[in-house]
């Protein structure tokens, strides 16, 4: 007798995924290294909808693109995972990450990938001008703010919808080193970072804090001082571990983390480095500021209240790419 399976439409039908439940988003990831890859994995699993990565060596684009889509059924996750090397496939992306570019290697500031990087960005700001003009852009590429202001430039989008990813990724570091200092978890520590993303950021004490709880009152001033210089040359302490390539576990999460509050509209609060005209006393400059990003990319910079000597080192910061954007890039 041949063995029959009915599947019944009643309350033991299996239930159905829900990637596309808030109708159909796109999300395209420029380069498919560790980075992009990362940052696909993590956007995958929170079912944001169909992503394309693209890469200029295709295969390797959709080998990964593979591999994930197979480990949809592992995590529970669904959606399209595609790879490609044609900006024709990115087009309709209503958010486009870019991480392609040189990584660091030992001995190496993220300064010294202006001249390599900018040629890359020119030509990945050309294709998604062209296929996906009405994207927001996620930008991961050092050095971060000063290829970010350079895409802006090249896409001509409205500041707003060009924004960079280096506050979040500075925070979550300073947060680590603080939960391990302090022998609690990381879900109760919430830091923050401003400025660039390099060795002139500026890591606010006042604003961070601990289930609520300035780690001012918890740590004494060299211990804070210390977590905030490792902060700052946190990238670097990783390229020298690794001794090649840099991280990539933590920048790819925080740029999926952006670009998620962006297709989902959350209005999430997050530093990230944002176009400032007037704000902060600054002008015509990307720079690592609390922001709201929604939909429409960055729907408000947020104002903190700064004391003298931190708005000093914000514009000292500033000052910094200022001087690197007329020097290298010509602005």
């Amino acid at each position: 007798m041949r063995a029959s399976l009915m599947l019944s439409p009643g309350p033991l039908a299996l239930p159905a995924r829900n990637a596309m439940s808030r109708g159909a988003r796109k999300v395209a990831v420029i380069g498919a290294g560790n980075v992009g890859a990362t940052c696909a994995f993590v956007l995958a699993q929170k079912n944001v909808g169909e992503i394309v990565m693209l890469d200029i060596y295709e295969g390797f684009a959709k080998g990964k693109a593979l591999d994930m889509s197979q480990g949809g059924q592992v995590l529970n996750y669904d959606g399209k995972i595609t790879g490609t090397k044609d900006y024709r496939d990115i087009a309709g992306a209503d958010v486009v990450v870019v991480t392609s570019g040189f990584p660091r290697k030992p001995g190496m500031s993220r300064e010294d990938l202006v001249g390599k990087n900018a040629d890359i960005i020119s030509e990945v700001g050309a294709g998604i001008r062209e296929h996906a003009p009405e994207s927001v852009i996620v930008m991961v590429t050092n050095p971060l703010d000063l290829m970010t202001y350079h895409m802006q430039r090249v896409t001509g989008f409205p500041p707003e919808r060009v924004v960079g990813q280096a506050g979040i990724l500075d925070s979550a570091r300073m947060t680590h080193f603080i939960a391990e200092e302090l022998g609690v978890s990381n879900e109760d520590v919430q830091a923050m970072v401003l400025g660039g993303h390099g060795d002139t950021m500026v890591p606010l004490p006042r604003y961070t804090t601990v289930s609520g709880i300035p780690i001012t009152q918890l740590m004494d001033t060299e211990t804070i001082d210390a977590i905030c210089n490792r902060t700052a040359s946190g990238g670097g302490e990783i390229v020298k571990l690794l001794e090649k390539g840099s991280a990539f576990y933590a920048p790819g999460s925080a740029a999926a983390i952006m670009a998620e509050s962006i297709l989902n509209d959350r209005k999430r609060s997050l530093p990230c480095s944002a176009y400032l005209n007037g704000q902060y006393g600054l002008d015509d400059i990307y720079i690592g500021v609390p922001v709201v990003l929604g939909k429409n990319g960055v729907e408000q910079i947020i104002e903190l209240e700064l004391e003298k000597f931190e708005l000093n080192s914000l514009q000292e910061s500033a000052e910094f790419y200022k001087e690197q954007l007329s020097g290298i890039l010509g602005y």
